[in-house]
């Protein structure tokens, strides 16, 4: 297995589903992704704005791993990082099986996992019949939601395509990921 990376960087000034990919990404802390229209200490989400536009922003940095994306392929679908509109896209880390409260060591910025990327229309919309790739619904009834993961900027700086991914598992009981 690969030792974990950053595999993609992208960011978008705008609301649009994808963003465009770069070499480097300046994290901030508390607040996201340097010139991203995600980033905020409240909620950027326009769904979310909707909801409660005072919630506290978890979705500060959309991870993805690209072996989803290798694993799309297989159905025909061909995605660059950011596609999907993640900001960070890794390779060598099973983001799914991570806890909450995991931290990501990423060059000299430090991010907590707050949760699961809850996949929306909006990815049909993008491409049709993509969606159905996006979630596993195993006999039990649940639901297994393969979009990435979201998390917050606890120490800001620079990451770049290639730097290692160094991974801190919480202290204490140990929580799943839940949709954020």
């Amino acid at each position: 297995m690969n030792k974990p990376h950053v595999f993609g960087l992208a960011r978008s000034m705008a609301h649009h589903f994808s963003k465009l990919p770069c070499d480097s990404l300046c994290l901030i802390e508390g607040l996201g992704v340097e010139g991203d229209a995600h980033a905020g200490v409240t909620v950027q989400h326009l769904s979310r704005i909707k909801q409660d536009p005072d919630q506290p922003n978890l979705r500060q940095v959309h991870l993805i791993h690209a072996e989803l994306l290798d694993d799309l392929v297989e159905h025909g679908y061909v995605l660059a990082p950011g596609a999907l509109g993640e900001n960070v896209t890794t390779r060598g880390i099973d983001l799914l099986a991570l806890h909450e409260g995991t931290r990501l060591h990423i060059g000299e910025a430090v991010i907590r996992v707050t949760g699961l990327r809850n996949p929306c229309r909006q990815i049909d919309d993008f491409m049709p019949g993509l969606l159905k790739h996006m979630i596993e619904k195993p006999a039990d009834g649940s639901l297994n939601r393969k979009c990435g993961v979201m998390a917050v900027v606890e120490h800001g700086g620079e990451i770049a395509v290639g730097a290692p991914i160094r991974i801190e598992e919480p202290a204490g009981p140990r929580r799943r990921l839940e949709p954020v």
